[in-house]
Formats: structure tokens, C-alpha cells, sequence
């Protein structure tokens, strides 16, 4: 088959590689119809997420038919059409009996390395380097899918493949960073980032009640798809200082929440800690760049939440957290327990409350997926989200 494979730092390649099978009992093979470049992915792009090897498979969003079942599995026969959510869960251990599914104890094979770096290990994910599992990613002709009796979810015929396409890993990545944010009736949340998942906490805001959001970024096309698509009031953080012109939005009282749809590759505006970051981190004495989070933790008002869907990966330096305690401040973070919003998430796309499809700009053949990996990262051609059809 083809898959789109990782070789180094801005070094990816469409190989021929071997067909996935059966390896256990509760396995399915899933022939992908389509798959996402995602901004985590640009992680590995970028070459800051550890444990890759030459010749992975990328890619953790992506959707299919089912070609062929493991012995154990009786909810999904060939035929059936799934989305697959990119954390994969055991759905028997602890944090999956309670609902947290990325945090499932038995599907990262290469626990012992994440427990080295972060203490424990969260579950393994798709495509997402060696150190989440080395399990091979949906940027491929079909795919091996592990514990597939608890994470597929069938998807009727009647919606497109682009409307549903987005439930393995950003609606409910944008859903969950906005549920964070314990929103009441008249609170004002703020979105650093309108990538995809930024415009979908946007929209997620809304569904929760947020009386207004306001979205942050530099780049105008993503700025305009989140006021026109998304309702939201914008702010360019390149024009003025951006503390005080949220405080002016908000009366003085700054955000009730704030999410930070940034993470590790933040690139800031002109400031003394945006210099600091890219120093640190060009001289390999940094892992992440922290401009946006920063920003987040001091624009956040008294009492309110910090939300972080953003991908970090190390350890951070100069994080303001006398503002966090002295404010009051909640955080809260971490992967998406998709499983968990599948169902209420596809719910509301049957309903037309919303139709996540909109973040999607470009649509290429997987054989063009370098190509797309390329525009995504330079934002060229008003790139907002690649969708790759095998």
C-alpha cells in the first residue's frame, strides 16, 4: 500500500509499504477514504516531538470502511463505515472505565518511555511517534486499528465523509477545551490560535453558551473564517498591545476563560519573551515556545480558567504562575478523551448544529501529502486544513 512516511525534519515521503493484518484478536482493518494533516502533526514535521524513526507513518485523523475483523469483535463487520478516534483505548482499565480515555493504562506498548520522561504513560495514539506507541498512522491506504470493539464509531450514509471526518481528533479537541472552560451564561472566553482547532473551540464555545468569544492570531484568513464563519470578535496580536485591548473588550475584567489553541511552536510578536523562546529553542535549550500560554495566564480574569488543548512537550520556562495563584486561576489540559464525545459530538452534526467542515481549505490526492504538509506549515494559498484522499 502507500502511506505517507516520516524521514527527518521537513522530510516526508509517499513510500510502498506493506499491507497492515490481523494481529489480535480485537483488531479491524480499515480502508481509509479519507485522512487529515493536523496541526500536532506539524510537530513531527518540525522534528520537536522525540522517538520518531525513519520510515513511521504519520497521521492520527482519519475515517473508513471496515475490511476485516479480528475474532473478538462483533460491533463492526466489513463494510461499515467508521471514524477513528486518534487515542486509542483498552476500554477496560481505570481511566477508561471512568471516562478517561486518553489516560488508558494498556495501549501504549512503549509505556516505560513516557514514564521515564513525564512520570507515567497516557495512552498510545496513531501516528504519533514511538514514544505514544509507535503504533502506524491513517496518512496510508488502510490501517491497523487496535481495540476496535471499543473505538470506531459507525457513521450513517447520509453524511459526507468531511462532516464527520473531523470527530477523530479537532471537533472534539475544540469541544473538550471549550467544556474546560466552565462556561456560564454571559461569560466572555478568549481563543489564542484560529488553526482548525481554534476555530472549532470557537464554535464549541457557542454551543456551550459562551456570550462572546474573542479570537486571536495574526494571519488574516484565519482571522476572517473566525469572524464570519465562527461569530467571533478578532484581534490581530500584531496590531498593539495585547493585554490591553482585551481588558477594553471585557470592561476591564479580562476573560472569564481563556484557551490556549497554540502549544509548543508559538511564535509571539515582537517581545522580549518571544525572542527568548526562539533563542532557547534554536539553541536546543528549550523544548517549547510560550509566547501564546504566557499570554493566556495573564489576560485570564480573576477566578476564571485557563483551557490548554495545544500540544506541549517538555519542560517550560518563564511561566507566570504567581499570576495563576495570585488570580485564582483553574487550569486544564491534556489529550482528548475522544470516546467520550463521539456520540454526543455526531448528534449534533445529524442536528445541523454545526458542520465542522468548514475549517477545510485544500483537498489533495494522498500522493500530494508532502505538498500539503508544506502549505499547511507556510499557510500559503490561505491553508486553514488539508484533506488527503487515498
Amino acid at each position: 500500500m502507500k502511506a505517507l512516511c516520516w524521514h527527518g525534519a521537513r522530510d516526508v515521503r509517499i513510500e510502498t509499504v506493506p499491507d497492515p493484518s490481523i494481529l489480535n484478536p480485537r483488531d479491524a482493518i480499515v480502508r481509509v477514504t479519507a485522512t487529515a494533516i493536523c496541526g500536532s502533526d506539524l510537530h513531527l514535521y518540525d522534528g520537536v516531538i522525540p522517538t520518531l524513526a525513519a520510515g513511521d507513518i504519520l497521521g492520527h485523523e482519519f475515517m473508513g470502511e471496515v475490511v476485516e475483523v479480528g475474532s473478538a469483535i462483533t460491533s463492526l463487520r466489513p463494510g461499515d463505515r467508521v471514524v477513528v478516534p486518534f487515542t486509542i483505548a483498552c476500554g477496560a482499565c481505570g481511566p477508561c472505565r471512568v471516562g478517561r480515555w486518553s489516560l488508558c493504562d494498556n495501549s501504549n506498548p512503549h509505556a516505560w518511555m513516557a514514564e521515564k520522561l513525564y512520570g507515567y504513560s497516557a495512552s498510545g495514539l496513531f501516528g504519533y511517534s514511538h514514544l505514544y506507541g509507535g503504533y502506524a498512522g491513517g496518512q496510508a491506504e488502510y490501517v491497523r486499528v487496535p481495540f476496535a470493539d471499543v473505538g470506531p464509531v459507525k457513521v450513517p450514509a447520509v453524511l459526507s465523509d468531511e462532516q464527520v471526518l473531523f470527530l477523530s481528533d479537532i471537533f472534539p479537541t475544540g469541544y473538550m477545551a471549550a467544556e474546560n472552560c466552565a462556561i456560564q451564561p454571559g461569560h466572555v472566553v478568549a481563543v489564542w490560535g484560529c488553526g482548525p482547532v481554534g476555530l472549532l473551540a470557537v464554535a464549541s464555545a457557542y454551543l456551550l453558551g459562551a456570550a462572546r468569544v474573542i479570537a486571536i492570531d495574526r494571519v488574516p484568513h484565519r482571522l476572517a473564517l473566525a469572524r464570519e464563519v465562527g461569530h467571533a470578535e478578532t484581534i490581530n496580536f500584531e496590531d498593539g498591545e495585547l493585554l490591553e485591548r482585551l481588558r477594553d473588550m471585557t470592561g476591564g475584567r479580562g476573560p472569564d476563560a481563556c484557551i490556549d489553541a497554540v502549544g509548543l511552536e508559538a511564535h509571539g510578536a515582537a517581545s522580549i519573551g518571544a525572542y527568548y523562546d526562539a533563542v532557547k529553542s534554536r539553541l536546543r535549550l528549550a523544548t517549547d515556545r510560550l509566547t501564546a500560554l504566557r499570554q493566556a495566564v495573564m489576560a485570564c480574569g480573576k477566578g476564571g480558567v485557563v483551557s490548554i488543548p495545544g500540544v506541549y512537550g517538555g519542560m517550560l520556562d518563564k511561566v507566570p504562575i504567581g499570576a495563576a495563584f495570585a488570580k485564582g486561576l483553574t487550569m486544564r489540559m491534556g489529550q482528548t478523551h475522544v470516546h467520550r464525545y463521539l456520540q454526543p459530538l455526531l448528534a449534533l452534526i445529524e442536528q445541523g448544529a454545526i458542520d465542522p467542515s468548514f475549517v477545510v481549505s485544500h483537498r489533495l490526492p494522498l500522493d500530494r501529502a508532502p505538498d500539503g504538509y508544506r502549505m499547511f506549515l507556510e499557510k500559503v494559498d490561505d491553508c486553514t486544513k488539508v484533506v488527503l484522499t487515498p
